[in-house]
This record gives C-alpha cells, structure tokens and sequence, in this order.
C-alpha cells in the first residue's frame, strides 16, 4: 500500500496570512486565509480528501460543528460540499476575525462563526445535536478527551451522528462505550478517524 505523504506547509505569500484551498465542491480551489498562530496547523489536502470521501453518503444538509476551526479548513469544505449548517469556533479574537473575512468573501451560507473557547461552549450551551462533528484540536494541548466526554455527557451528538478526530500518533483519545470506529487512516505523524455513535 502507498504511503500518504504528510501535505507541505501552506502557502505564506500575504504578509503573515497563510493559504490553503477549498479542495471540492461548489467553491472548489478557492482560497482560505489564515494568521500565523501557535497550534494552528489545517488539516492537509490528502487527509481532507480522504475524509470527506468518507463522509459523502452524509454532508449533504447536514449539521456540523468544526469545534477547532483553526484555519476553517474542515468547516468551509463542508459548506462548499453542500453542509445545511456549519459553527466554528475558535478562541483566538484574530483567527475568528480572519474566519469572519473568509465567510464574507467566499459568500458561503450556513456558516455561524464565534469567538469562544470549546470547552466552554460546549459546558455552557444548551446543547442542539449536531450530525456531524470535526475534532482536530491543537496537538500540543490536552483537549480531546475532555472535548469527546462533554460531546457525550452533554448531548451535542444526534443518534448515528458522526465525529471526526485527528491527533498526533499515539495519542488517541478516549471514547465512548457506544461510539463504533467506521474509518481510520494515518498521514505521517497524523492519526485520524471517523466515528459513529450507536443508538
């Protein structure tokens, strides 16, 4: 089987705003700006393409939380491929003003962006269940765990929802009794997978 190679680092041609691309979908190859900032790696080309493969049969309206937006990699290909509803959240008050930037010139619908800390939104929110959920959080930082047991405990997850997880090698997270592995693949030093939780 052939190797995935992991994806070159974005592009930095404008003045500290990195670029990647929307890779499918009704805004295929248009481009994404991002800010230089500790943690924030987007997910690469290969492993977007392979994930959203995997995810085909159910993008279309669907609700999706990019609770680690980051880039805004994952929730902008899901709105360009047909998402009904897309929320990103991102603690960073310059992340989220460049996500912001992004949305309005992109012009994609169904995109609700907030400058928030995931896990406190996730605690203080009232939960309304999303279909599908992209967990890609900062390598460096505990946060997956916590992140996957208050999806659970809290109910942000509707039956049969899927959850996307990436995370550096070795460093799986804990999940629930009742979520069933569907995919998993690795892209160098990038272990990711695709979830499913039983009714």
């Amino acid at each position: 089987m052939k190797k995935e190679r992991r994806a070159r680092p974005p592009k930095n041609s404008r003045g500290g705003l990195n670029e990647v691309r929307v890779i499918g979908g009704s805004h295929r190859g248009r481009k994404i700006t991002f800010p230089d900032a500790a943690g924030l790696r987007p997910t690469g080309d290969r492993v977007r393409e392979t994930l959203f493969n995997w995810l085909q049969a159910w993008i279309h309206g669907a609700r999706c939380l990019d609770a680690f937006a980051g880039s805004g990699a994952l929730g902008f290909e899901a709105a360009s491929r047909g998402a009904g509803k897309v929320v990103m959240l991102d603690s960073s008050p310059a992340t989220a003003e460049t996500l912001r930037k992004n949305q309005a010139r992109l012009a994609l619908p169904g995109i609700e962006i907030e400058q928030r800390d995931t896990l406190a939104w996730l605690r203080d929110s009232a939960p309304t269940p999303f279909d599908i959920i992209f967990l890609d959080p900062p390598f460096s930082e505990e946060l997956m765990d916590e992140t996957v047991t208050l999806i659970a405990q809290r109910g942000w997850l509707v039956q049969s929802g899927l959850v996307y997880a990436e995370n550096g090698s070795g460093h799986a997270p804990g999940i629930p009794e009742n979520w069933r592995l569907v995919k998993e693949k690795k892209a160098g030093q990038v272990e990711y997978r695709l979830w499913r939780s039983d009714p």
